[in-house]
């Protein structure tokens, strides 16, 4: 048995979004996991788990979860194979990983850095320093899932209190509009396609029609029009929407 350095509900503010993030725990001993999950689930995140190689491989089949927590001793595979497989598939390889595992030493580390990990954490660990990394990972490699105020030019936007200001007045709008703003701000500047953009707002898994994103772009631009903001969502001919203070030429 691991024994944690907290092992109690970790009181952390709850997210507020109109999607919880996703957390897929990878780990064979049902403690563990069960800690994990509760306190995760109290964090407030959606919790997912698996006790081997090939319950992860079924669960991310049918959904990628937003963040995974795989365990290094995994009874059908070890799990820094398992993060090389994940890293090594194009679905997979961006999903930020933390490898979780009794084994501490610098080239344990080392491996488990190369086999494609975020972070690594040893057995035992504190409950808060989890969370606190998990949260700083996804500022790092997914920011449109943390709970950051962001701001851009005249537009702000709150998920905690999932509250968009433009130019000092209040923009209300759907969460499908909401969800697509946070992502586009949270990566300004950069070209996303319609396909890439209903999996990173509605999932790889909803089998949606690429022109949904048109409507939704459109229902967008109409609830910032009211700042005279409507301007910030670019539309780039043959590739697809990007997120920009600047004016279009």
């Amino acid at each position: 048995m691991v024994s944690y350095h907290d092992p109690f509900r970790v009181p952390v503010s709850t997210p507020i979004a109109a999607m919880p993030t996703t957390i897929l725990i990878i780990e064979d001993e049902p403690a563990i996991q069960e800690l994990l999950r509760v306190n995760l689930q109290h964090a407030g995140y959606t919790v997912q788990a698996a006790a081997d190689a090939a319950q992860a491989h079924a669960i991310v089949d049918q959904a990628l979860p937003d963040l995974i927590l795989l365990d290094w001793m995994l009874p059908d595979t070890p799990g820094i194979r398992l993060a090389k497989q994940l890293r090594g598939t194009e679905r997979t390889r961006d999903i930020p990983l933390i490898m979780l595992t009794a084994r501490g030493t610098e080239q344990d580390k080392v491996n488990g850095l190369e086999a494609g990990a975020d972070d690594y954490i040893t057995k035992p660990f504190s409950l808060r320093e989890l969370l606190a990394r998990i949260r700083s990972l996804l500022r790092r490699r997914a920011p449109q899932l943390a709970d950051d105020l962001i701001q851009a030019g005249a537009l702000e936007l709150d998920p905690q209190a999932h509250r968009i200001t433009g130019a000092g007045r209040p923009l209300p709008m759907g969460p499908s509009e909401f969800r697509l703003l946070h992502f586009l701000m949270t990566h300004a500047e950069r070209v996303y396609s319609r396909g890439q953009l209903l999996d990173q707002i509605w999932g790889d898994h909803v089998f949606v029609e690429e022109r949904t994103v048109d409507v939704h772009i459109r229902r967008l631009r109409k609830a910032l029009s009211p700042a005279e903001l409507d301007h910030y969502i670019h539309t780039v001919r043959g590739a697809g929407y990007r997120f920009s203070t600047t004016q279009e030429p």
